[in-house]
C-alpha cells in the first residue's frame, strides 16, 4: 500500500446524508420542490431544498457541416436563447424516444441513427435533473409538430463557429455547450 492511498484512507470518511423526512412544498407541471430533513454524517441534522424533476435530453442533429438549432424566448432569463433541440422527459419515460420525439417536434428532422452520447446532472446542489444527451445522424425532413404553447425558430450553425460562439457567450445554454464539447464539436 502506497503511503498515500494510507493517508487517504485514516481521512476519508462516508459522507451519505440519510433522509429523516421529505415535506412538499411545490408541485407543478415540471417540477416538484421539497424541503427535507436529512442526517449528516457527523449525525447532525440539517435541511436540504431539492428540485425534483423528471430529467431531460438533448440532441446535436447535424447535417454535412451545421449544426440545427433551436432560438426560443426562455421567460425565466428574460431573453432568446440560441440552444441545441431538447425536451423533457415524461415521469419513467426512456431518453431514447424522448429525443426521438423532440428532435422531430422541434427542428422537423428525423434521424435515422440516434447515438447516445452519456449525460450530466446540471446542478446537483439543489436539483436532481438528469440530461441525456444524443448524437442524431442520417437526417431527413418531415415537418415540425410544435407543442401549441411552444414558439421557436430552427437556425443552422456552421460546426467551426460553435466554440467561437459559446467562448463569445452568443451561446449560454448549459445543455448545449456540455454536449457540442462532449461531441468534440
Amino acid at each position: 500500500m502506497s503511503l498515500l492511498s494510507c493517508y487517504a484512507n485514516d481521512i476519508i470518511k462516508p459522507m451519505k446524508e440519510k433522509t429523516i423526512s421529505k415535506n412538499l412544498i411545490f408541485k407543478g407541471k415540471v417540477f416538484t420542490v421539497y424541503d427535507d430533513d436529512v442526517k449528516l454524517p457527523d449525525g447532525s441534522i440539517s435541511h436540504r431544498e431539492v428540485l425534483d424533476h423528471s430529467g431531460g435530453v438533448c440532441i446535436l442533429a447535424q447535417i454535412e457541416d451545421e449544426v440545427l438549432m433551436v432560438r426560443q424566448y426562455r421567460y425565466a432569463v428574460g431573453k432568446e436563447m440560441l440552444e441545441l433541440p431538447a425536451g423533457k422527459l415524461e415521469k419513467n419515460e426512456n431518453p431514447l424516444p424522448a429525443a426521438v420525439r423532440e428532435l422531430q417536434e422541434e427542428t422537423g428532422y428525423q434521424a435515422g441513427k440516434m447515438i447516445s452520447l452519456g449525460s450530466f446532472i446540471p446542478t446537483c446542489g439543489y436539483c436532481n435533473e438528469v440530461i441525456y444527451m444524443f448524437k442524431a445522424e442520417d437526417l431527413t425532413f418531415v415537418g415540425q409538430n410544435l407543442d401549441p404553447t411552444e414558439f421557436l425558430s430552427v437556425e443552422r450553425v456552421k460546426i467551426k463557429d460553435l466554440k467561437t460562439m459559446i467562448a463569445n457567450n452568443e451561446i449560454q445554454d448549459a445543455k448545449t455547450i456540455v454536449l457540442c464539447y462532449k461531441a468534440e464539436i
